[in-house]
């Protein structure tokens, strides 16, 4: 990978990562560890209100893992050391990251790049795509996060179909078993992606966050744990200037404009 293996480019309140290892974007040690770094400067970037993560070209989003370096992991002990303790810690910063995401995927979405998928809010894909936890048939399993994100995503028998057979699905079943949240013609994934990333960076920024803690919750923790910190968000976006701001606008039957506060 000569060229830098990520793009960056933010507008509007809306950063879209695009994952620059063509023709099928493959996870490497150094695209993770860029990843990593990335992750946190959007984080605490002010001016960045939703990412949209995305692949360049058209034939994969991201056609999971580099297996040319998976030669120098099958030492006991080395594939979890070397590669899936970062990238299961960078998948977990995607997945906890403090504001909206959409993946927006265009061919396929195989192996790691279908956890990496999974790891956003809203998935939007193109209707000629493919997605597939394929690691059995090399003998392994997914290992960085896929065995729950997506079976939370479609439940218990759908996930094992998926990860015993290793065979790929279309994007109609994908939406069909909850797997995806929008199925779009050919070339219209970003387009798509982007236009809801702009909705939602009009949206108030304290209020989705709270939000999307509260749902991801729903997976973590006890019903009570959960009802506790609900009603300490809900606390927490009452106050805002933006809860302000909406009643008014309400009121007076205008749009809404939310300064993130």
């Amino acid at each position: 990978m000569s060229e830098a293996p990520l793009l960056c480019d933010i507008a509007d309140g809306v950063a879209t990562v695009t994952l620059n290892n063509p023709p099928f974007n493959l996870v490497t040690l150094r695209l993770t560890a860029e990843l990593d770094a990335l992750l946190d400067r959007l984080a605490a970037d002010d001016g960045v209100r939703v990412l949209v993560l995305t692949g360049s070209g058209e034939r994969a989003f991201c056609a999971g893992s580099d297996i040319s370096e998976f030669p120098d992991l099958t030492e006991p002990g080395v594939v979890v050391e070397r590669k899936l303790v970062q990238e299961n810690a960078t998948y977990a910063k995607l997945d906890n990251f403090p504001k909206p995401t959409i993946a927006a995927i265009r061919g396929l979405a195989f192996g790691g790049g279908l956890e990496l998928a999974v790891c956003c809010d809203l998935l939007v894909v193109e209707e000629n795509a493919r997605l597939c936890l394929p690691e059995i048939k090399l003998g392994v399993i997914p290992g960085a996060g896929g065995t729950f994100r997506v079976t939370r995503r479609v439940g218990e028998g759908r996930a094992k179909e998926m990860m015993f057979l290793g065979d790929p699905i279309d994007a109609a079943t994908a939406l069909a078993w909850g797997l995806v949240n929008r199925v779009v013609a050919k070339g219209e994934a970003v387009t798509t992606a982007q236009a809801m990333a702009g909705t939602l960076a009009e949206r108030p920024g304290v209020a989705l966050r709270a939000c999307k803690e509260a749902i991801d919750m729903s997976f973590e923790t006890t019903e009570a744990a959960a009802i506790q910190r609900s009603l300490e968000l809900s606390g927490e976006v009452f106050v805002t200037n933006d809860c302000k701001e909406g009643f008014r606008a309400f009121f007076a039957k205008e749009k809404p404009r939310f300064t993130h506060s």
